[in-house]
C-alpha cells in the first residue's frame, strides 16, 4: 500500500499522541481515519452539490417565475428588444 510521509509541529505531534492515547489508538490510525474522514465529507458535498445543480436544470423556469428579481440580465442579442 502507498505510504506518505506527513510532518506535524512538536506540539502538534504531542496533541496527536494525546488524543490517540486517549482514544486507545495509534497515531497512525487517529490520523488515516481523520483523512479518510475528510475524504468521505468532500466526496459527498461533492455529489450534494451536483444533486443541487441537477435538480435547479429541472425547475430553471419554476425558479425564474419564482424570483424574477434574481435572474440574470439577457444576454445581448436574445430575449425582448427594447
Amino acid at each position: 500500500m502507498p505510504a506518505l510521509n506527513v510532518e506535524f509541529s512538536d506540539r502538534e505531534l504531542e496533541d496527536l499522541r494525546q488524543i490517540a492515547k486517549e482514544r486507545g489508538t495509534s497515531m497512525k490510525a487517529l490520523v488515516r481515519d481523520a483523512a479518510a474522514a475528510d475524504i468521505a465529507r468532500h466526496r459527498a458535498l461533492q455529489e450534494g452539490a451536483e444533486a443541487f445543480r441537477r435538480f435547479f436544470r429541472a425547475h430553471a423556469d419554476e425558479f425564474a417565475a419564482a424570483f424574477p428579481d434574481d435572474e440574470p440580465p439577457p444576454v445581448r442579442g436574445e430575449g425582448r428588444v427594447a
